[in-house]
């Protein structure tokens, strides 16, 4: 998106720059109901919107398309800045920004979210862009929770649940042509091949115990049960059940 690349008809290298003065200058005109001044605004900041969109240029979509939407975003937040505070615009129209252009890849996502999940991300995004308007600053979610009434794990839930889905194959870091994607930087520590063969050896070890030292050691360590209860529905005593127990375990370590 450099030299003389058009995105939308719009020849990016001629993209006027607003300076932070002239910037806070048509904010206040804009306030004021200055169309003028507001088309200026969002003229003066389509290269904040392309700065953005780089930053989804590895998604595969279209960049016109999310151009549109990043201006959405742009004139979103010229209409919602709070002038009275001492805050960069940019600072606060780049969330925004990004905001707008993520909401649009989630509706477009072929990963599907409950409707009820997704009308609680939604209401959490609006929550958050009206006190990010009021307070220039991200809420917490321990804010937004409070605000909404809802408890902290439903807005966390929620936000998760439409998070972008991110390729395994997306480089993350390129060094004289060595790149390494996100799936160099993940890690299975469960299913690892030590693990695998303590499995089955374990296996191996519970297959040479009797009936009963399997049903005993079933009953007491999957599903939880007492000596005395197990005792009672294996139909021997309590102290028997101790002593298979031990000679149970004794054997399955040693066979380890």
């Amino acid at each position: 998106m450099q030299n003389k690349v058009e995105i939308c008809g719009v020849n990016t290298s001629k993209l006027k720059v607003l300076k932070n003065d002239e910037t806070q200058a048509l904010l206040l005109r804009a306030k004021q109901g200055d169309m003028k001044a507001r088309e200026e605004l969002i003229a003066g900041n389509l290269r904040l919107v392309l700065s953005v969109i780089q930053r989804f240029a590895n998604r595969g979509e279209n960049a016109d398309d999310l151009f549109q939407v990043g201006c959405i975003g742009l004139i979103k937040a010229i209409d919602n800045f709070n002038t009275d505070l001492d805050v960069r615009f940019s600072t606060y129209g780049v969330p925004m920004i990004v905001g707008e252009i993520r909401r649009y890849l989630r509706d477009n996502s072929t990963m599907r979210v409950s409707r009820a999940m997704r009308d609680t991300a939604y209401k959490v995004l609006q929550a958050k862009e009206a006190y990010m308007a009021e307070h220039q600053r991200e809420p917490t979610v321990d804010e937004i929770a409070r605000m909404l009434e809802l408890k902290r794990e439903d807005v966390v839930f929620a936000l998760d649940a439409i998070v972008d889905p991110v390729s395994l194959y997306e480089p993350v870091y390129s060094d004289s042509g060595d790149t390494i994607c996100v799936m160099d930087q993940v890690r299975d520590s469960k299913n690892t091949d030590e693990n695998w063969l303590e499995q089955i050896a374990l296996r191996e070890a519970i297959a040479k115990l009797s009936d009963r030292e399997k049903r005993i050691l079933s009953l007491r360590f999957f599903q939880g049960k007492t000596q005395m209860e197990v005792s009672t529905e294996v139909g021997i005593s309590q102290a028997q059940v101790s002593r298979l127990e031990k000679n149970a375990l004794r054997q399955i370590k040693k066979d380890l």
